[in-house]
């Protein structure tokens, strides 16, 4: 399937979706076509997503603007709009397998959103990241301000989203956003290929039942029974990996 501002590769069971916008933004065939490509990934066991040259400078606001306009006033239109948008994100972080933010470049509002909902966000030294909505009178709604605190704190996300000031790759990683920046774009995409190599090597229900418990939002008490009860429904002797007995 050809789409017009996304890109899917494969090399083996890793693929590589690449945010191919002309405008590095997010416009109306974005929302369309990334829940397309999300089905596009029978066999794969990690997903690497980037951007061409940035990561993504956030929603084309032109593009979008002639759907948005005449939603406003009426919620029930805003929201079945926005319900689109949430296929793709919402949808990303639904992926039993793990994904990998590789982040070079700007990375603003609905793009950062989007890194919010991967589970690994890995940045080179030029990265920059913003969530500017409020300078435009918006509340962000994609899932950022929903999945930002568990990454890097409710202060440092308010501070992010009150604010709209831009944060430096140094920071991001001081604060959690990231795990690891590497100095370049090359080098970015080097160790995101690496480790997603390394992640689909792994047990694929192991690293499924990881990201669900995570994610589940539970008490302390039900998440360790939910990652038991998936334990006990999915771990068999052929899936136990144990490490080889010293003779």
């Amino acid at each position: 399937m050809t789409f017009e501002s996304v890109r899917l590769s494969r090399v083996g069971d890793v693929a590589t979706l690449t945010l191919a916008h002309p405008k590095s933004a997010f416009g109306p065939a974005t929302w369309r076509e990334l829940p397309q490509v999300l089905g596009e990934l029978e066999g794969v066991r990690a997903l690497v997503v980037r951007g061409e040259r940035h990561f993504s400078v956030g929603l084309d606001v032109a593009a979008t603007a002639p759907l948005l306009a005449p939603t406003l006033g009426d919620p029930e239109q805003f929201a079945a709009l926005v319900a689109e948008m949430h296929a793709a994100t919402e949808g990303l972080a639904a992926l039993p397998l793990p994904v990998i933010a590789a982040i070079d470049g700007w990375c603003i509002g609905a793009g950062l959103e989007l890194a919010a909902a991967c589970d690994l966000r890995i940045c080179s030294a030029g990265a920059r990241f913003s969530l500017p909505e409020v300078k435009l009178g918006i509340t962000a709604d994609l899932g950022g301000l929903q999945r930002l605190p568990g990454l890097m704190g409710r202060g440092r996300t308010a501070h992010l989203a009150l604010t709209g000031e831009p944060l430096d790759a140094a920071t991001a990683e001081r604060w959690g956003l990231v795990t690891e920046v590497l100095p370049d774009a090359e080098a970015l995409y080097a160790r995101a290929d690496a480790l997603a190599a390394h992640l689909a090597a792994l047990p694929p229900r192991a690293l499924e039942g990881t990201k669900r418990t995570l994610q589940d939002g539970l008490s302390h008490a039900e998440s360790l029974a939910a990652a038991v009860e998936w334990n006990a429904r999915h771990l068999t002797p052929e899936t136990l990996k144990l490490p080889a007995r010293k003779s």
